[in-house]
């Protein structure tokens, strides 16, 4: 089953809660949280407190994207906010299997994030414990970036790679989505679709979000 999880990184912070509202009036599945620290990405965004905030607007389910050094000193911070998921990147931890299992033990579902350059074979140990992979389609840090289609085959080689092992862990894509993307990824094996200036940048959002499931 496709998921739309529209990024609040493109929303307009003035009015966050209505902006929230706004994608689940739409028929959005999931919020998708950008949250950087100014040192794994050149970008300042979301802290804990925020989400906090939000959540009580919605009972949506809350995808916290940690595009942050050392990770796993937030994670206790993002759970007590009430993140759903908590996505880290590969690159930005030294234990990544031991960071996975400490989300899990928070009761909240654990992804793991990689950028457009690096390998599959970062997470092939970990695909066990991860709910969900999230690929890069675009280098994080921005919204508003061009597609990077490269990134095409390796989601296929995810898609093949969890297949073949019989894992229940969900493909996410984030950067570039729109409703020609949308298809490109799909095809290749992403079922959750991160969309940020597409979605909110849309005069119709309910018929944006629904053309990237079409």
């Amino acid at each position: 089953m496709i998921k739309i999880a529209p990024s609040i990184l493109s929303a307009d912070f003035a009015f966050l809660a209505d902006e929230i509202k706004k994608i689940e009036k739409a028929g959005a599945d999931w919020v998708h949280i950008d949250v950087m620290d100014g040192n794994f990405v050149p970008n300042l965004t979301f802290g804990a407190p925020v989400v906090t905030k939000i959540r009580k607007v919605t009972d949506m389910f809350f995808d916290c994207h940690l595009m942050v050094e050392h990770p796993e000193t937030y994670i206790d911070d993002f759970a007590k906010a009430g993140a759903d998921m908590i996505v880290v990147h590969a690159e930005a931890t030294k234990h990544l299997h031991r960071c996975l299992q400490y989300i899990e033990s928070k009761g909240v579902k654990a992804g793991v994030a990689l950028n457009p350059a690096t390998p599959l074979c970062m997470v092939q140990e970990v695909l066990g414990d991860a709910d969900m992979v999230l690929l890069m389609t675009v280098n994080p840090g921005f919204g508003g970036q061009k597609f990077i289609e490269s990134v095409v085959p390796k989601i296929a080689a995810l898609r093949k790679m969890i297949d073949e092992k019989g894992l229940a862990c969900d493909i996410q894509v984030d950067g570039g989505i729109n409703s020609e993307t949308s298809k490109i990824v799909r095809e290749a094996g992403a079922n959750i679709l991160v969309a940020g200036s597409y979605v909110y940048g849309a005069e119709d959002t309910a018929a944006a979000i629904a053309s990237l499931k079409a």
